[in-house]
């Protein structure tokens, strides 16, 4: 395999740094966390034959049996659209966290910071235990996406700060440390 030299006139690719541990730590918490979420899904789509029994509503109204089955098949579109969404966040966010990215670790915590203000006593129990077992991995994650040895994976060299040089100034010699 040929590689360029980086005396050839091409830039040195900078060195990928493998992920610290509490980074992989919480790339499998997310992996588990979108697991969970997807979990209301399955139990939805199973419960998807007798759609009849749900009490449905729209705005303040409650649609009756005949409504239902005429909105039955954009009913369960929109709950499988709507269930693959929650994990797929998770997915994407946790293979942007394994590449460095700063913005999946911030966006990570705004997103786990909004579903605790869905932690309601409305759903079913299926529904509410899942959502308070992603809401604990979530939590967990943003702990360990903000431990300074993953704070350290997610600052880019260039900004990493380097202290200043002490100016030389013409015929004057710089100060020795002590």
């Amino acid at each position: 395999m040929h590689q360029p030299r980086p005396s050839a006139g091409q830039p040195a690719r900078p060195e990928w740094s493998p992920a610290p541990a509490p980074v992989r730590t919480a790339i499998r918490l997310m992996c588990a966390g979108a697991a969970v979420s997807a979990v209301p899904l399955i139990a939805a789509l199973a419960c998807a034959g007798d759609i009849k029994a749900y009490h449905l509503h729209w705005g303040s109204r409650s649609l009756t049996a005949a409504q239902i089955s005429r909105w039955r098949p954009l009913i369960i579109t929109v709950v499988i659209l709507a269930g693959l969404v929650v994990p797929a966040l998770w997915l994407w966010l946790a293979r942007a966290v394994a590449w460095g990215g700063n913005w999946a670790r911030i966006a990570f915590t705004v997103v786990s910071g909004l579903a605790a203000l869905f932690l309601s006593g409305r759903q079913d129990v299926v529904q509410e235990v899942a959502a308070v077992l992603a809401w604990l991995a979530g939590a967990a994650v943003v702990w360990l996406l903000w431990r300074p040895a993953a704070s350290a994976f997610f600052t880019p060299a260039a900004f990493v700060r380097v202290p200043p040089a002490t100016p030389r100034m013409p015929g004057r010699q710089p100060p020795r440390p002590v």
